[in-house]
């Protein structure tokens, strides 16, 4: 089978491009022109994730890697040369896109909307008719914060916390469309937030929680609240508007990408078959708060509204949609179709404070003991 991937180094492509290799002799990566040595970057995951010498080694051979544009006509290429990628495939798998919560709509439509219709321009001029598997997210949902959200839900009345979430909604009913128009399979994955207790890297993507980690040390910089705590016993409060016994569905990536993988091993229906990727329990909103409160010198307070008299602090952690909103949310996901394909759970990691800590802020080794002055020869 040939198969192709994009956003194979992104966060989430990085796991999808290992445990697809696991599975397949070899794949096509479509990567952004302008992104660098994609091979390097791949090679030094499967460094630090501890993957066998000999996968390392045959990396070169096994992965072929296509410089493409998803925002350019074609992907950038010639018309031959996407006639002839085109024809080669037999799935494509679609993980490129922008998790930027703060970006501006227009930006995001270019990336995560027209990269997609780009990619299903692929799959529809091919004489093999790949699969197209098609990475959306739980937060299509939009803001809706309470209830359940079914797998076959895919619609816009609650309206959107932010950019991100609408454009990846707009992507999703694209991809709808087109199955309809062109009577194609096309599976969509919907996974939640995902993490991991990899520590970081700077060689490799980060996650949503490290931007988090970066907007409060920010926030204390510009505040000149990063070192008050050595001056004084109390620590700065930070009032958030969320709710006390809220939760939110946070997956390690690598359980997300083995999940996905093993759902394309099944035989799509011929129309558009979605799958919440999700954990089996929530993480409570004090736990995400906590995490703030051992990652930076603040104490954390949740409210029920915005206070009128919001602190220079608190203005400056708030500007930012990929916290507070979410800080309120109640809702869950229905998984009942992955649980029909893939049955319970084989394994389920433990995603808590101490997990995610992990995957945020590398753990630095004990400086090693000095003997005394007298004791030395």
């Amino acid at each position: 089978m040939s198969i192709a991937l994009t956003g194979a180094t992104g966060f989430l492509g990085l796991r999808l491009l290992r445990s697809l290799l696991e599975r397949h002799g070899s794949l096509t990566l479509l990567t952004h022109a302008a992104s660098g040595d994609a091979l390097a970057r791949i090679t030094r995951f499967l460094e630090v994730t501890g993957a066998p010498e000999r996968l390392i080694a045959e990396l070169p051979t096994r992965v072929r890697v296509v410089p493409t544009d998803l925002s350019r006509p074609r992907m950038g290429l010639t018309a031959a040369r996407f006639g002839e990628l085109a024809n080669a495939l037999d799935a494509i798998w679609h993980s490129a896109g922008s998790i930027n919560l703060e970006g501006d709509l227009a930006s995001l439509r270019r990336v995560n909307v027209e990269g997609t219709r780009t990619v299903l321009e692929l799959a529809a001029a091919g004489t093999r008719r790949p699969v197209i598997h098609h990475v959306s997210t739980a937060f299509v949902a939009g803001a809706r914060r309470e209830g359940v959200v079914y797998e076959d839900e895919l619609d816009d009345t609650h309206g959107f916390e932010n950019a991100y979430e609408q454009s990846k909604y707009e992507a999703e009913t694209l991809v709808h469309a087109w199955s309809r128009t062109h009577r194609r399979p096309v599976v969509v994955l919907r996974p939640s937030i995902l993490v991991t207790n990899l520590p970081p890297d700077p060689d490799l993507p980060r996650h949503p929680l490290q931007v988090m980690d970066q907007l409060v040390r920010d926030a204390l910089r510009a505040t000149g609240l990063a070192d008050a705590h050595r001056a004084r016993p109390d620590l700065p409060v930070a009032r958030l508007v969320g709710r006390r016994y809220g939760h939110l569905n946070m997956l390690p990536v690598e359980d997300a990408a083995r999940q996905m993988v093993r759902l394309a091993e099944r035989e799509p229906s011929g129309r558009v078959d979605t799958y919440h990727i999700v954990h089996e329990h929530d993480v409570p909103v004090v736990a995400v708060t906590e995490l703030m409160e051992r990652l930076a010198p603040l104490r954390t307070r949740l409210v029920e509204k915005r206070p009128d008299d919001v602190s220079a602090l608190e203005a400056a952690m708030d500007f930012y949609p990929g916290i507070t909103p979410y800080l309120s949310h109640l809702r869950r996901y229905d998984s009942t179709r992955v649980r029909t394909v893939l049955g319970a759970p084989r394994t389920v990691t433990r995603v808590d404070v101490d997990y995610l800590l992990s995957g945020i802020r590398p753990t630095r080794p004990a400086p090693p003991a000095v003997a005394p002055a007298e004791a030395r020869p």
